[in-house]
């Protein structure tokens, strides 16, 4: 993550180059269902692609830990790609 330190009247934040900062449960939800539209379970064992995966392990976590939200800094580089490629298709 490349933020900055922002300081403005003793008012303290992170610049995370427009980014959300915490990503919900639901919103990983969506994104692992996009991920499995766009790209189906292969093989006998029904891998899930790439991304999906990816987003399964942090979704798993909150789960366990019965979280509403996680900050996407917390995620590894590949589900904060996954997540930002399912934003930008939002978008779309």
């Amino acid at each position: 993550m490349n933020a900055t330190h922002v300081s403005s009247d003793e008012t303290l934040f992170w610049d995370n180059g427009g980014m959300q900062s915490l990503i919900t449960l639901s919103e990983i939800e969506s994104a692992i269902n996009f991920w499995r539209q766009r790209s189906p379970s292969v093989g006998e064992e029904l891998r899930l692609c790439r991304e999906a995966s990816a987003l399964a392990t942090p979704y798993a976590r909150m789960i366990i830990e019965r979280r509403q939200s996680l900050p996407v800094a917390e995620l590894y580089d590949t589900a904060q790609q996954a997540f930002r490629e399912w934003q930008a298709a939002l978008s779309k």
